[in-house]
């Protein structure tokens, strides 16, 4: 067994342009005498390299796998130098991909762990959280490394590949949880789309989370772990009569996160791809043709590469609110409306609003927020038809409950997400029914901005709220709960927000 030389700092400055990768040297496992090694027997070889500040955003080392290997296992540590304030330390995320190659898109991807972990194995029948289990075969296999970010100093990193030699097993069949649960006819259903488990960068089990999303009363939830489809044969056994358990992944690029709902089980995205290389209407496509929505994922969030910056052309729905409320989504909801105002005036269809939780491990609370969505059935296809309809309000618990319609008073109604054919002039009563939300205050967004708030509601939380207004005055309407303010003018923090209402004839 050999390992080559390797200048890793030289041969990285040779391509760093953003979004680009980067073949770096790497390990090879040989026997010394041509005899396969003894079932049991080990060989450890361990490569160190340095990456310079303004690397690819990912650099391969390849590793060259020969035969009768039972297990790869490979662990990884690097150097957290001091950094000036304001400037982002070291960061090197870590996946791995298998003898079919590294190509975007390809049959190559065997995992992802990103900097969740510090070691990872792969062998026929198990493998660690983020990666695929199945046979460890002959040829030259790539550790995909991901300096997220790195210091001005550098970023040096040690990579220790250890394999084990042996029968390789069985590899299991995945068991995915089914496309249905019984529901409740034409309802209204409770959903949580994007979660983490320890199948990526999350605290929690499956079965933790569906424990929690019973409890906050969750009809649907979505599996979207960070850049893998690993968790999709772990949830069969999570999902029930109670809950739908629907697949997919959070495709985290460089330029933003999109989360792929309601996936084919077993279908994995790729993300390694930035804005401007003009890759993401393809793997957009990959998501729909494997029966899945297009969400992109908190589009103003402050983390380093969760700015949303591939458009909305693409999107099926946006996730507006993005766990607890915060002015990245108050943000978020005022661009939202924008596309709202730019469909009326452009005659074109409109883009439905979301909320998740997006939650981790404690404190983030399943369920907070939650997206209900007005369904025919408590399947897969019939959530998603609610969601792309923009039939739903978000709220922030199981608590608050909304009923929002506009009537022309002569028998035609619309609820949330419906048009409401009427004559610029005819007058339109818009009614808000709620319960559990005490002292909240009701807003009604146009797109003319809010031209109706109602007092606080009272202590019991429930209420009703009439405004009437004309298609002329409004060419859509939509409702906002919230707290009492905290700061002066500024509105309160959020508590349940509808899609719109449209009024007037298209």
């Amino acid at each position: 067994m050999s390992i080559p030389t390797s200048r890793h700092s030289s041969a990285t400055r040779r391509a760093t342009r953003p979004g680009a990768a980067r073949m770096l040297g790497g390990v090879s496992h040989t026997s010394a005498d041509g005899r396969e090694p003894d079932p049991g027997s080990q060989e450890t070889r361990t490569l160190r390299g340095t990456l310079p500040a303004g690397p690819p955003d990912f650099v391969y080392v390849p590793v060259e796998i020969p035969r009768g290997v039972r297990e790869l296992r490979v662990a990884y540590t690097y150097d957290r130098p001091p950094v000036p304030a304001g400037t982002a330390g070291n960061a090197l995320d870590i996946g791995v991909f298998d003898q079919h190659g590294t190509e975007l898109g390809g049959r190559g991807f065997r995992g992802w762990s990103g900097g969740a972990r510090g070691e990872f194995f792969v062998r026929a029948d198990e493998a660690t959280p983020g990666y695929l289990p199945g046979p460890v075969h002959a040829g030259t296999w790539h550790i995909a490394l991901g300096p997220y970010t790195v210091a001005p100093q550098g970023l040096s990193y040690e990579i220790t590949v250890t394999l084990t030699y042996g029968p390789p097993g069985e590899t299991p069949e995945p068991v995915y949880p089914p496309s249905r649960a019984r529901g409740r006819g034409r309802a209204w259903y409770r959903g949580d789309c994007h979660l983490h488990s320890w199948y990526s960068d999350g605290r929690r089990t499956p079965a933790e989370i569906g424990a929690l999303a019973r409890a906050a009363g969750l009809d649907f939830i979505n599996s979207s772990e960070h850049n893998t489809h690993s968790a999709h044969a772990h949830w069969a056994d999570v999902a029930g009569d109670d809950l739908l358990v629907m697949v997919g992944e959070e495709v985290t690029t460089r330029n933003g996160h999109v989360v792929a709902l309601g996936m084919d089980p077993g279908t994995f995205v790729d993300w390694r791809y930035r804005a401007r290389d003009n890759r993401f209407g393809r793997f957009a496509r990959r998501i729909r043709r494997a029966g899945g929505l297009v969400v992109p994922a908190h589009p103003h969030a402050t983390c380093v590469g969760c700015h949303w910056k591939f458009g909305l052309a693409e999107a099926d729905a946006v996730e507006v609110w993005n766990g607890p409320w915060t002015p990245d989504d108050e943000l978020t909801l005022a661009e939202w409306d924008n596309t709202l105002v730019a469909a009326v005036r452009d005659g074109r269809g409109w883009i439905p609003a979301m909320g998740n939780s997006d939650a981790h491990g404690d404190p983030n609370v399943v369920g907070l927020p939650q997206t209900v969505v007005l369904a025919d059935d408590l399947t897969r296809a019939a959530i998603q038809d609610g969601i792309r309809a923009g039939r739903s309000y978000v709220a922030e618990s199981k608590s608050v409950t909304l009923s929002f319609t506009a009537s022309d008073g002569l028998g035609a109604h619309a609820g949330i997400g419906e048009r409401l054919p009427v004559e610029p002039a005819t007058p339109v009563t818009v009614r808000l029914e709620v319960t559990g939300a005490p002292r909240r205050t009701v807003r009604l967004v146009t797109d003319q901005g809010t031209l109706f708030t109602a007092d606080p509601l009272p202590v019991t939380g429930a209420g009703v709220v009439e405004w009437r207004t004309t298609a002329r005055q409004a060419a859509y309407v939509r409702a906002e709960l919230r707290h009492e303010p905290t700061v002066g003018p500024l509105p309160g923090t959020m508590t349940a927000f509808t899609n719109p209402v449209f009024l007037g004839r298209e």
